[in-house]
Parts: structure tokens; sequence; C-alpha cells
């Protein structure tokens, strides 16, 4: 097996004045290492840590969470009472956030807290001042800089005895419904590296150290219940991903395997497992997405699994370690898309699709404006978590990388166009390389103005600002190509609200958005909706694209009125925040924040889908000139024709008439 070190050392951040095209730019501290990280709103991005040491206090305890501000790039410590460690998370339909479980108490080192509960794990640590978190929902009202951030409404809701899971979870999944409840899958009980024993004798309880069941949040009478998929792929089953459907049900897949599940009768499908036994979520990690929803593919979900690790069953380990030296053990660069529900009712297989640029262990994608595929952060060998051992190193002295199970950082992003001819759809041509370590707890998230927000990475148990793979509080932001363009679309009229059908509504392009010819510009305009989702452990959980239909009107000031429908239905987008962005040529607008659907939990309002007006377009009399000399004629005469292709020709010869398109 080729062991395989990139060179990231020798690499460094290109330097930029602003927002330089592919560059990566220094943006502060987030005072606490940045494990998971989500949007708020268009003025501030939330940061949550595990319990550990940091030199940022708090009430006199260590802090572990942050907000960071946009504008100004600082951020502030936020109080936070249990542990939030490999917590899972998701929006809510009214734009609030919330977080699943956690670890137990923690202190010095990571130890178990000085307090310990009835399952082992810590109740409460006496230094670090954190509490239990294994059963803690935790839920955050995002604020902007107008509210008082002293005010207990825009600051975490952390109490266990008031709000809390039926269960203990770590690592467990978490995705949105369409009537914006959560459901929580799986997870470790007390953690550890991956969920099994070795050899796996128990898959379903692991002696007490897996939880194989589902809840709902809210539970509404709906007890925590037992799924055979769980039990199935013991052992790698933490963070599976999860995508709902626009059936309806969801698929879900871990270790190897793959499931439609319906969640509501508790019922699964499977489908074909992971071609080349190549496992994709924690700790192989690898960089999972749905593709852009967009009319063109019928709003139908693809989802595209790259990187990760083909890892021998026996070099996984168990709950303490891996047996092999994963650091050694280069990073799967293959790409597979599944449909699972396809248009033509067809039987869901696997698709290989081309080799990412090279293999990436904790690699993320983000989701951008442009319809493209941002993959960033991660190894090029290795998995993801940290050990002190491995069943080939016996001792921590001898780990070559401290406490990190990975190496080779890749500080080179990658862009993927789902658009593009198979062969040719991932490209890093003119992205720079951060000299930033980007590993384990590293993350990742797209903000307002469309840049992309990088943050974290912390392979060691408690705080370590002297190891090779340090504890990180440097933030950056990635500026992705489409930051060459000198003039971005300023789009007005855009609504505070989306609804599931319905009329229509129209935004308006001034004639200073675009360059060039208004048809052009016209006939290359998208409305997208981005929900950036929650970011932790390579995986933005609830991330999705969601470009809209919309017809245009070219108007005689230059400027454009893009007529725009209504979100499908909440199985295609489910209830809660996003932000609008208008892309003209590829070049997006900042993004302005809207709730999609009621803003409240439950069935979500639909109507028939927005009947759009025709398209219409500018143009000028057809003029040709032989020899310099003007042959143009019929001087102010009224006239309409319909062209083939439904076009219709009308207005006045000789001055600017339009083209109406009917679509």
């Amino acid at each position: 097996m080729l062991f395989r070190i990139s060179l990231w050392l020798a690499l460094t951040c290109v330097s930029a004045l602003g927002s330089t095209s592919g560059s990566f730019v220094e943006a502060g501290d987030t005072l606490v290492s940045a494990l998971t990280m989500f949007l708020g709103n268009e003025e501030k991005v939330y940061i949550l840590d595990k319990a550990e040491g940091n030199a940022a206090t708090i009430n006199g305890h260590p802090a572990w969470g942050a907000v960071w501000d946009i504008a100004s790039q600082q951020a502030t410590v936020m109080n936070v009472l249990t542990n939030t460690f490999c917590a899972s998370g998701m929006h809510l339909p009214n734009g609030s956030y919330v977080t699943f479980g956690g670890n137990g108490a923690v202190g010095r080192g990571g130890e178990i807290g000085s307090q310990v509960n009835s399952a082992g794990s810590g109740a409460w640590d006496s230094e670090y001042q954190d509490f239990d978190g294994t059963m803690a929902i935790r839920i955050l009202n995002p604020c902007t800089n107008s509210d008082s951030f002293s005010s207990s409404e825009c600051q975490w809701f952390d109490n266990p005895k008031a709000l809390s899971m039926q269960k203990q979870r770590w690592y467990s999944a978490a995705e949105a419904l369409a009537d914006g409840s959560v459901v929580m899958i799986g997870g470790f009980v007390n953690g550890g590296y991956i969920n099994r024993n070795y050899p796996n004798v128990d898959p379903e309880f692991e002696n007490g150290g897996a939880e194989s069941t589902y809840e709902f949040y809210p539970a509404n009478g709906r007890v925590a219940t037992t799924m055979q998929f769980m039990i199935k792929t013991s052992g790698l089953n933490a963070y599976a991903h999860t995508y709902l459907l626009n059936s309806g049900k969801m698929l879900v897949q871990a270790n190897i395997s793959t499931i439609i599940w319906d969640y509501e009768n508790n019922i699964e499908i499977p489908l074909p497992d992971m071609p080349g036994n190549v496992a994709r979520v924690y700790p192989a990690s690898g960089a999972v997405a749905m593709l852009p929803l967009t009319p063109q593919n019928n709003y139908t979900p693809t989802i595209l699994f790259c990187g990760g690790s083909d890892m021998p069953d026996y070099a996984w380990g168990n709950y303490h370690n891996p047996n092999i030296d994963t650091w050694k053990y280069p990073a799967s660069q293959d790409c597979q898309r599944l449909t699972p529900e396809p248009l033509d009712g067809s039987d869901p297989e696997y698709e290989a699709d081309d080799d990412m640029l090279e293999g990436r262990t904790m690699g993320q994608f983000v989701l951008l404006p442009d319809g493209k595929m941002l993959v960033i952060n991660g190894g090029l060998n290795g998995t993801a978590g940290y050990a002190q051992k491995t069943g080939e190193t016996a001792n921590y002295g001898d780990m070559l990388y401290g406490m990190s199970l990975a190496s080779g950082p890749v500080g080179t992003p990658a862009i993927y166009d789902p658009e593009a001819p198979k062969g040719s759809r991932w490209s890093n041509d003119g992205l720079a390389t951060s000299n930033i370590a980007r590993l384990y707890h590293s993350t990742a998230i797209l903000l307002p103005d469309a840049s992309v927000l990088v943050a974290g990475s912390n392979p060691n148990a408690d705080v370590n600002t002297s190891t090779i793979y340090p504890t990180t509080y440097k933030a950056e932001i990635f500026y992705p190509p489409y930051f060459s363009a000198t003039t971005r679309p300023a789009p007005s009229g855009v609504p505070k609200s989306i609804s599931y059908g319905g009329d229509y509504f129209d935004i308006t392009l001034p004639q200073s958005s675009y360059t060039g010819s208004i048809n052009d510009a016209a006939g290359n305009t998208t409305v997208v909706l981005i929900r950036g989702g929650f970011s932790t452990h390579a995986m933005n959980m609830g991330q999705r694209h969601l470009q809209l239909n919309n017809t245009f009107t070219a108007n005689n000031d230059g400027s454009l009125t893009l007529h725009v429908a209504q979100a499908p239905n909440p199985n295609v987008f489910q209830p809660g925040p996003a932000l609008l962005f208008v892309n003209v040529r590829g070049v997006p607008s900042n993004g302005t924040l809207v709730i999609v659907g009621s803003g409240q939990m439950g069935a979500q309002p639909t109507a028939p889908a927005s009947v759009l007006p025709d398209s219409v377009l500018m143009t000028v009399n057809t003029t040709t000139t032989t020899q310099g000399k003007d042959t143009s004629s019929g001087q102010g005469t009224s006239s309409a024709r319909t062209l083939g292709g439904g076009v219709t020709l009308a207005g006045i010869f000789g001055v600017a008439v339009m083209v109406i398109l009917h679509l």
C-alpha cells in the first residue's frame, strides 16, 4: 500500500487583496475550534466546539460556543451547558436551529468528568463545568446586531431536565421532514472510534455501546423504535447519510449498505451496496451531497458520494482504536452517483462518476449558487477520529502525527460541475492552496456573499496547539471563481418568504446587474434557494440547492423583471431558512435570507404550481448593412408575427421590439 503524503507544508496560501477569485483570505479567530458551524442569518455564524480547555472563557469556565460576526470577522463566546462533542443538528421551520446529543461531561485531557452517571460517562465536571450532553436537545434563535445578545432569547436554550431525547445519542444522524420535524437516527451511547466491539457478536447493542433506534423531534407521543438498518450496518453507521426524497421516503446510507426508508411505517427497501466497498460515513468521512434540484432534472434527487475509505473490515478495529496505522492507508478517489427514485421507474443503481483529483477523507461538499459543488478540506490518507494508539503502534510516543489518524492535508479545493460532460467534471484550475491543515473537526459553510467560511480542525482529545495538527482557531474565507466578475446582480423585490405553489413573485434586476446584451443576460439568469445546513464532520446536514422556475421580461430601460415560481413542495425542499440568490451568467448576487414554508411546525400549506407569464425579450429592427449602407425598411409600421418554435415577434419596426417566448 503506497504511503502518500501531500506537500501541504511546502505550499502557501496565495495572498489576496479583497475577494480575489480562487483565493483564501484569513478571517479572524473563532475563539473556540469550529467543530460545528451554521449560518444563523445574514449577519451571524454560530460555532460549537466540544467541551475542552479553550483559553477563551465564559462564566468562569472554558467556552465551547461562539457567534462569529460576518462583517467584523470577530467572534464572541456564548455559554453552553452540555458537552456538544459530535452532536448532530438541523434547521427548524421558523429559522431556529436545534442540536441533538453529544458526549458525556469531560474534564482535562478529555477524561470522564468528575461526576459519573449510571451509564458510566460523565454527568458533570468540576473544572470544565460541562454537563452530560448525550440526551440534550439545544435550541437557538439566531439574532442580529439590532438585538440584545445578553437577552435569553439570543442565547442557547440548553436544559436536559426540561428538554431531552429519549435515548443517548453521540454521532447520530438528523434529517428534516416535510412537516418541519426532525428524525434522529442511531448513534453511540458512550462513543469511541467506530460503533462496535471486535469481534462483533452483538451488533444491536454492542454491550451497551450502540444505539440502534430512531426517534423524532418533537416526539408527539412517538417512542424510540429499533431500526434494522442500524443493526445491519453495525460499526460504520455513525452520522449516517440521510436525504428526504420526493416520495416522502428517505435515502439512508451507512457502512457499504443503502436503503430507501419509509420512516412512517419503519419499512426498509434495500438498494445495491456501495461499489468497491468504499465507506463514506464517519470515520471514513467521504464528501457526500445532493446535486442541485432544477426544473431541467424535474427536481429529481441524485446523491453524489466521493472519497472515504475502502479499508478492509478488520482494519477498522473497535471502539478504542483502529487495528492498523490508518495514516498510511490512502483515501479513496472514487465517486458514485445514485438516483434513488428514477423518473422512468427503473431500479436505482449506483453509477460511477469521475474520480476526484486526489483521494480525500474528510473532504466536504459546499453547494455553490452557480450550481457547482466545492469540495474542500480533508486528507490524502487515513480517517477521521483520534486515538493514542493503533493495533500496529502501541505507544502514543510512536504515533507519527500525534493523535491524528489522518495525514497529508489537502489544502487545494476542487470544483465539481454536475452539468459538465463525464470525464471533465472536476477542476482546481486557478484555485489557491491553504497552508492551514483542515482535518478532523473542520467545517465549511456558504456565506451570504457567496464566499465560503472555512474553520476548525482539532484531531486532539483536548486543546493542543503544539502538535503537528493542532487545535485550530484561525478562520479563512475562500472566494470561488465567480468572484473574478466585475459586475454582480443586485436584485430588488426579493420576498421574505417562499410558499409551496401559488402565485409567482417578481424580482427586478437593474441594468447595472449585468454586462453585454440584455437578452443574453435574461436567458442566462437563474433564481436559486440554498440551505447551507449544519456543518460538522465533513458533512452539512440539511444542505440543499433548489433552482426555482422563472421567466422574464426585458424592459425598455434595460432592467430585467424576473417572474419566479414558488417552491414545488416540502418533500423537495423542507420548510425553514434558506438564502435566495440570483445568478446572471453564473455570477451570483448576495444572498437574501428567506423562510420557505409557513414558518411553523406541522403540515405545510400547498397550492398548485405557479403559472408563469411568457418570457419577453428585447430586440431591434432586423437591420443589415450592405457596403456600409442601411437597408432597413418599414419605418413606423406596427406589426406582429409568430416565428417558429412558438416565439412571437411584436412591436414597431425601426425601434426596439419584444420577443415573447412561450415556455
